[in-house]
């Protein structure tokens, strides 16, 4: 079973989207700045209220909810 203690999702929270430890940052935003280049390092940098773990488990947390469900591609 997955725990993922550091997510998580309130309504009252960027609209009830996964967050980190009930900050403002998103699980998303994590995930896209990974995905546009950016280090780990240049994340702790830039925010630096965020730990390691927390870069680490949103993204483990945005893998598993990626293979949660089928996502029908394209041209596949």
């Amino acid at each position: 079973m997955n725990h993922f203690d550091r997510i998580t999702q309130r309504p009252d929270v960027m609209g009830g989207k996964p967050c980190i430890r009930g900050m403002r940052v998103t699980v998303g935003m994590i995930v896209g700045q990974i995905g546009a280049g950016h280090s780990i390092e240049e994340l702790l940098s830039e925010y630096p209220y965020l730990e390691r773990e927390d870069i680490m488990q949103a993204l483990r947390y945005a893998a598993w909810r990626a293979e949660e469900r089928e996502v029908l591609l394209a041209g596949g």
